[in-house]
């Protein structure tokens, strides 16, 4: 089975911990060949404009590679990628706003599969 979009149950059950800090969301991308990876960068652009003109609110992009291989499992991602933000009200706002709805179809045409998980930095970064 395919996961590309958080379902409204998902986001019930996001908005309903009882957390207030900050959150890194980490995605997990496997793209369409033939233009997947193309497709998600016309996203990920749109995306960047919208959280430096301060129309969503990312704190900052933690990191953003290729996937090489699995060293433990056996599933195989193209894209890792660690998004910051302020908290997870932050990140419903994103969903929410109509710049980011207007681009994030680039995202769902480019994805065969993904995943999300929503994850608390409790340790200071190293650098």
């Amino acid at each position: 089975m395919a996961f590309i979009m958080p379902t409204q149950d998902q986001f019930k059950k996001l908005m309903s911990q009882d957390y207030k800090g900050p959150i890194v969301m980490v995605n997990l991308l496997k793209f369409k060949p033939d233009g997947g990876a193309e497709s998600y960068q016309k996203y990920f652009e749109a995306t960047t404009k919208l959280m430096s003109s301060k129309a969503i609110m990312i704190n900052r992009i933690v990191y953003r590679g290729n996937g090489l291989m699995p060293v433990i499992g056996d599933e195989e991602w193209d894209e890792i990628a660690l998004y910051e933000y302020p908290s997870i009200d932050a990140f419903m706002e994103m969903n929410r706003n109509k710049a980011y709805q207007d681009a994030v179809h680039y995202r769902t045409e480019a994805l065969l599969d993904s995943r999300l998980y929503c994850t608390i930095p409790e340790f200071p970064p190293i650098i």
